[in-house]
């Protein structure tokens, strides 16, 4: 029985060892086939074929309206980038002339920073310094021409070219070559944005263009031209300073991404970038592409859905466009015509604090920034009509009697006044400086006995010096900081300016002393208040809501690519952490009763003979309530006039409010003409504008007062 057993492991092991030796005879006959067969050919093909990998560009996430329209999304692009290929200098030299030779044909621009201009010879850097640190990096002597750099160039390439223009054109691409440098694995980027023409030709006859790359890229796209610019921003390559700021975070970026430079697009950056996939590429050692495919899959960035609502955008833009140039063009007759130059308009769900829809003028097109803005647009955008600036947020200005309400609020809470108690208006007030009222200057007479609702309606600001002499300016600050004045409101945009209150810790910030006196001055809305129309809009919105504080905001949802939507909570944090938002503002419990004397004043602003806005809104549907106010700045323009500027803030329905609506028109002059704009919002929010509304609706018009 043990030798059996002895006799089966041997022959167990034996087969082993056969079962090995065939294996390795496989092996061997295998190698050989490898190896001597079809060595060379083997050998041929490795070293014809190079295999790199290459970034899959994620789309970026759509910015949407309220109800879904698009407002800025992504398309496609054609980029043009150049690989390393083992081609010698001539070879080299001869592709760059004929791509950019295919690129003009097809009106494509390509990358060229060489700082030599030809026919004639000069250079682009007017700086002398800058000339000479330039030459000494490239080693050429501090004392050259321009043409001779130029020539010091065309040797280094070895450029064995006469024409002049296309020896220009060859450096352009070697220069930008040897500044950035690239690899049979790293590209040179040549052009971002080529045409289908340009495209097709690269791509049918590529055994011609070695190393040449066609990359498929997503790029934004803002279909509604100017619609909401401010409220967008725009897109552009990353600069060296954001890249180096993103690297720092751990942040995923490369020198030719685009990155969000302003508005929605700057602040939710972290959510509308995507993730980059990879694509492997096959190439023949001469650059010309054999296979390529896709290893990991890119995902688009998140979808930003706004609050606001394209149709109202557009005609709130449209308005106060039609208002500028309307109060510049003598439009709203010879004595309300003045230099206009621009203005802001805010319109805000009264209660939830949502922004409907927001506009600064002049505006701009996002679209030009994409493949990089020429100077000329720029300096216009950014010094001539400074239409880059959101006056909206970024923008402060002197409020002006609009600003009164606040006055009255803080003088009735206080118990300085009553809803009741009236005071007389003589015409000049009898302390510290003796400032008059508005109506003194005009008709040398004041306007008598008025309550509060009165002194809102006339806009009477002898009464509300009384109130501030009274009252004190502390107590004023205090309900200035609760209506939302002096601090951030907290809306998800950048570059949000907090405003400026006059008081005395102004004074002291700024080194110079509060007097008693300009508390008057302060009380109607001059002084050093200093607000946005955004914070205006909040005010507005708390005067018709009872009070309630609200938190404006123009982001109703993120959603992930599958359409679930990020927390609230969580986007909220991030924003308010990047914007620097840390509104801590004392809970005031403002009277029913008093809020309702006020708002009773405003309301005979638009509704009541006399009322400053009264002969816009005397036809309306829609009882408003309203306050126009003319802001001096104490400052005159290029014609030695006065600069004034124009306010309206109001809202409705007057009984029920929905939305309120703030514009501000700089040099506008009279506040009574900008509240032609805030009618014609108000009319397409309420489907005035729609053919098909019932005739039978019914509404009393209200209107408001100020000077």
């Amino acid at each position: 029985m043990r030798e059996q057993k002895q006799s089966n492991i041997r022959l167990r092991y034996n087969i082993l060892t056969v079962f090995t030796y065939i294996i390795g005879i496989i092996l061997l006959i295998q190698l050989f086939n490898l190896q001597i067969i079809h060595g060379a050919e083997y050998r041929q093909t490795s070293n014809t074929r190079l295999t790199r990998e290459s970034v899959l560009k994620a789309a970026r996430g759509n910015i949407k309206d309220s109800s879904g329209i698009s407002l800025a999304q992504t398309g496609t692009a054609y980029t043009l980038e150049m690989y390393k290929t083992k081609i010698d200098n001539n070879t080299l030299n001869n592709t760059i002339l004929n791509m950019i030779q295919v690129l003009e044909q097809n009106q494509d621009k390509y990358v060229d920073e060489f700082p030599i201009n030809i026919n004639p010879f000069s250079f682009t850097q007017e700086d002398i310094d800058k000339q000479k640190n330039w030459k000494k990096t490239y080693k050429i002597n501090e004392d050259a021409t321009p043409e001779e750099a130029f020539y010091v160039f065309k040797n280094k390439y070895a450029i064995e070219n006469d024409n002049i223009e296309e020896i220009r054109k060859i450096i352009s691409i070697r220069y930008q070559i040897s500044k950035e440098g690239y690899s049979s694995t790293k590209s040179i980027q040549i052009s971002s944005n080529i045409s289908a023409k340009s495209r097709d030709i690269f791509n049918e006859q590529n055994d011609k263009f070695p190393g040449i790359s066609i990359l498929v890229q997503p790029i934004r796209s803002y279909p509604k031209g100017n619609l909401a610019s401010h409220i967008l921003g725009y897109t552009s390559k990353i600069g060296q300073e954001e890249l180096k700021e993103e690297l720092e975070k751990g942040n995923d970026y490369t020198r030719n991404d685009y990155y969000g430079k302003a508005g929605i697009e700057r602040v939710a950056e972290k959510y509308l970038k995507g993730q980059d996939g990879i694509k492997q590429i096959d190439m023949a050692v001469d650059g010309t592409i054999t296979d390529e495919y896709i290893q990991e899959q890119a995902i688009q960035g998140k979808d930003v859905i706004l609050s606001i609502d394209a149709r109202l955008q557009e005609v709130t833009q449209t308005a106060l466009k039609n208002n500028v140039e309307g109060i510049r063009n003598g439009e709203y007759g010879a004595s309300n015509q003045s230099d206009a130059t621009g203005g802001a308009m805010v319109v805000m769900d009264v209660q939830t604090g949502d922004i409907l829809a927001m506009a600064s003028y002049p505006d701009y097109e996002p679209s030009k920034f994409i493949f990089g803005i020429d100077s000329q647009t720029w300096k216009e955008y950014s010094e001539e009509t400074k239409a880059i600036r959101n006056k909206a947020v970024s923008e402060t200005y002197s409020p002006g009697s609009i600003f009164k309400m606040i006055t009255a609020i803080a003088g009735l809470e206080t118990g300085t006044i009553t809803t009741t108690t009236r005071i007389n208006d003589t015409g000049v007030y009898p302390y510290w400086d003796h400032p008059a009222c508005w109506i003194w200057n005009s008709y040398h007479r004041g306007h008598g006995y008025l309550n509060v609702s009165g002194a809102i309606q006339h806009s009477c600001n002898y009464f509300f010096y009384d109130i501030g002499y009274r009252m004190g300016i502390d107590n004023l600050v205090k309900y200035e900081k609760y209506f939302g004045l002096g601090s951030k409101t907290g809306v998800e945009l950048p570059a949000e300016s907090v405003g400026q209150i006059a008081g005395p810790e102004t004074s002291k910030r700024l080194n110079t002393q509060w007097y008693a006196g300009n508390t008057l001055s302060a009380v109607i809305g001059q002084e050093n208040n200093k607000f946005t129309p955004i914070q205006m809009a909040k005010y507005a919105s708390m005067l018709a809501n009872g009070g309630k504080n609200i938190k404006p905001t123009i982001i109703k949802a993120i959603q992930n690519s599958d359409g679930t939507n990020i927390p609230k909570e969580e986007y909220e944090s991030y924003f308010n952490e990047t914007l620097g938002i840390t509104n801590e503002i004392e809970n005031l419990s403002i009277n029913p009763q008093n809020l309702e004397a006020i708002r009773e004043g405003m309301k005979s602003v638009t509704s009541e003979s006399g009322g400053t806005a009264y002969s816009i809104f005397k036809n309306f549907n829609i009882e408003v309530g309203g306050k126009t106010g003319s802001a001096q700045t104490g400052t005159v323009d290029e014609n030695g006039k006065k600069i004034t500027h124009a306010w309206f803030l109001g809202f409705a329905p007057f009984d029920n409010p929905e939305i309120a609506v703030v514009i501000l028109v700089e040099n506008g002059g009279h506040g009574s003409t900008t509240a032609y704009a805030a009618k014609d919002v108000m009319e397409q929010y309420f489907g005035m504008n729609d053919e098909r509304i019932d005739e039978g609706t019914s509404a009393e018009p209200y209107a408001q007062v100020q000077n």
